[in-house]
């Protein structure tokens, strides 16, 4: 591997050693990073609701405001075919939340609302997530950021729930699957709430590898250790089940003695990145103590390994996050990292200590045993 080992990143691991190695064996900066955005996901809108467009167009405010935007690749998108989001729902599933959308229903569930709008935006937002997994495969630029809501991985192949409507980031994986013949899909997913749908998509192929720390137990119930995967697809599912108050150290330990591992072990050809920055100290619905230079580091070893494995191909599509400071900053620091730069955005700063820290190392001693990843 080319540039700083991801088992050596330590807290202000510096985004510039972010290198995509070369066939020549020389290293370059990989600095053309894309992004999607679509200003029609304000019709997908419930002002009382946490995953409202204010989590966007604040995002979008603060990359303009920055300059990020005239540094960064846009990428254009057309809304997903239904073929492309049958290719991981059921077509009762489609059905539903296409009739409820027509019908202005209101919530589907007592989490997730629909407007009459929420359909178009739910294919637009797939549509953005497939967009840039073609950019990067295709060589256009060398990662992409899908800004999309709603978001999607709690919607499984059956149902949409947890906000989510489709499942972006599934669906991005099965495209890449199904267009350009890949094998070796990492999905790691930092959301705060496990990403139930999917795993579920994937939960019996080795085409995918799903890899999530979440808080635990917590919504929606799912992503025990024990869940693994099953048939062909047993040991392609990997859990790091967390417990409240978990912040940078305790994280950066389990991308460091599990996810290291694990994605070296299966050498992906494209990761793909279910960023959830509700994790942060400040964000209402969960009780993590992630900052975001805590986020910084994580992504900052997603992308050496990315860099390791799959000549730097990595995508990433929005999930959670409801403190719209923290998810602003958030986002603009990975955009930063994914340009090499070194840059932290943090208005709100890091989380008080907590009155006693967690101990995850019984359960990333579990992990690695149930994975076998001391062998």
């Amino acid at each position: 591997m080319h540039g700083r080992d991801p088992t050596t990143l330590g807290r202000s691991a510096p985004c510039a050693d972010r290198l995509r190695a070369q066939p020549d064996g020389d290293c370059t900066m990989a600095t053309r990073v894309g992004y999607f955005y679509d200003a029609a996901h304000v019709a997908h809108n419930s002002v009382s609701h946490p995953e409202n467009s204010t989590r966007l167009t604040e995002t979008l405010r603060t990359i303009e405001r920055l300059g990020l935007n005239r540094t960064l690749v846009q990428i254009a998108s057309t809304p997903a075919t239904l073929d492309q989001i049958l290719a991981v729902h059921t077509a009762q599933e489609v059905d539903l939340v296409r009739a409820a959308s027509a019908q202005n229903r209101g919530f589907l569930d007592p989490d997730t609302y629909v407007t009459p709008d929420s359909f178009e935006a739910a294919l637009r937002a797939a549509g953005g997530s497939i967009a840039c997994v073609d950019a990067v495969l295709s060589g256009q630029v060398a990662s992409a950021y899908a800004l999309v809501r709603p978001p999607g991985h709690h919607a499984t192949p059956q149902r949409p729930m947890g906000f989510c409507l489709f499942n972006n980031v599934a669906i991005a994986a099965r495209h890449a699957i199904q267009r350009y013949g890949l094998r070796r899909i990492l999905i790691v997913d930092f959301d705060v709430h496990h990403g139930n749908g999917t795993q579920d998509a994937f939960y019996d192929s080795p085409d995918v590898l799903y890899f999530s720390t979440h808080e635990y137990p917590f919504y929606p119930g799912s992503g025990d250790l024990r869940e693994v995967g099953s048939g062909p697809g047993v040991g392609y599912t990997v859990n790091v089940p967390l417990p409240p108050d978990c912040g940078d150290d305790e994280y950066r330990a389990v991308y460091r003695d599990v996810l290291v591992l694990v994605a070296r072990r299966y050498a992906p050809e494209l990761i793909l990145v279910s960023a959830g920055y509700d994790p942060h100290w400040s964000d209402p619905l969960a009780n993590m103590r992630v900052s975001v230079g805590g986020f910084r580091d994580l992504l900052s070893v997603i992308s050496l390994l990315a860099a390791e494995s799959c000549q730097g191909r990595l995508v990433m599509t929005l999930e959670g996050g409801y403190n719209v400071q923290a998810l602003s900053d958030a986002i603009a620091t990975s955009l930063y990292l994914l340009q090499g730069e070194d840059t932290v955005v943090d208005t709100l700063g890091p989380a008080a200590a907590p009155a006693r820290r967690p101990d995850v190392q019984p359960i990333i001693e579990a992990a690695r045993r149930t994975h076998r990843l001391n062998d």
